[in-house]
């Protein structure tokens, strides 16, 4: 996917300016923990090492602070009147990277330890608790009357990403084909409630706490969740075909650990003699090796999985712009969110 070369550069400062707003506040929010889970939260934030030094420069796109300042500012209110809620917002993803970790075994993340195995899994599940409860009363603090409605759209949105997690979770008990197959639009459903439920949230949050009418809320809220299906979209892509330099996991890894993502299925529910081979192999059980999922991932892109991932998320990129047209809103953030949205997914396109 080509960028125009303003939304490139766009993009990035908005993303720069969004965290430089946010994180004196974020930073301000995770001191209040006690030290045992701030350091946790501060390793994985990626602000500090293991042992508590910091480490320089900053960690993270920070696309949930930003989807929440440009909900408000897309709601003609400052971005500051927003932080409370991208404070929120980035607590709570922090603690979802934080339980994911521990349930899928991941034991790196960004090229660094995940917090399970620095510091151990209790201490990781705690940090995490402590994490979700800061969220909650972070945003119950708001000033004004927001507080209310913006705790009841992260209550929702919570409920939304557990559901997602756990479809996710299941679907590893599922077969890869035959009437209990899982299909493309289960995974798709799995992918708005896991990934995009929180990055609609952030964006819809920010419109609540900046007043906006309940319309221009849910407009951004929808417009988020497109985004998120289309960024579990290139995540899937980068699971099978990603840099590893990039990455930070081998060539494959989503293959070898034998993942039903998004470009499997898709290959799987194809009319191709290619994904009648792919079933065969993946019937054949047990881990891949080197040999096994270089020959799968060969499979998927003849099948037509890697063009129908790479649609998929051409496709949710648009809707998130439909979404946004249904509402007025101000054309400076506008612009910035419409110039954010494919940045955020052309890692593989």
């Amino acid at each position: 996917m080509t960028v125009p070369t303003t939304q490139q550069d766009t993009a990035p400062r908005t993303l720069a300016r969004c965290r430089d707003l946010v994180r004196p506040a974020l930073a301000q929010a995770v001191g209040r923990l006690h030290p045992w889970h701030a350091g946790m939260a501060a390793f994985s934030l990626g602000w500090s090492d293991v042992d508590g030094s910091p480490l320089p420069g900053s960690q993270g796109k920070g696309i949930r602070q930003a989807l929440a300042v440009l909900g408000a500012e897309a709601a003609g209110a400052p971005g500051r009147e927003a932080v409370v809620g991208a404070v929120a917002v980035e607590l709570i993803h922090t603690f979802s990277l934080l339980h994911d970790d521990i349930m899928d075994g991941d034991e790196t993340r960004r090229q660094r330890p995940t917090v399970w195995k620095a510091y151990g899994t209790g201490p990781a599940v705690l940090a995490g608790d402590a994490l979700f409860a800061l969220a909650v009363q972070t945003l119950a603090d708001a000033p004004g009357g927001s507080g209310a409605p913006a705790v009841r759209r992260l209550a929702s949105a919570l409920s939304d990403l557990v559901r997602g997690q756990a479809e996710d979770l299941l679907f590893e008990s599922r077969p890869w084909t035959g009437p209990g197959a899982v299909r493309p639009h289960e995974y798709r459903s799995m992918a708005e409630h896991k990934t995009g439920a929180l990055l609609g949230c952030a964006a819809g949050l920010g419109a609540v706490l900046a007043g906006a009418p309940a319309d221009t809320a849910d407009a951004l809220d929808r417009a988020g969740r497109h985004l998120g299906v289309a960024f579990q979209a290139v995540d899937d892509l980068l699971g099978i075909w990603g840099d590893p330099q990039t990455t930070g996991k081998p060539v494959h890894s989503d293959l070898r650990r034998r993942k039903k993502t998004y470009p499997v299925l898709a290959a799987l529910a194809a009319d191709h003699p290619a994904a009648r081979r792919l079933e065969v192999l993946l019937h054949a059980g047990g881990p891949l090796d080197d040999d096994a999922a270089r020959r799968a991932a060969g499979l998927i892109e003849e099948a037509g999985g890697r063009t129908a991932t790479v649609v998929e998320a051409h496709e949710h990129l648009a809707a998130a712009r439909e979404s946004l047209a249904r509402v007025p809103l101000a054309p400076a953030a506008h612009e910035e969110i419409l110039a954010l949205l494919p940045y955020l997914i052309r890692r593989t396109m």
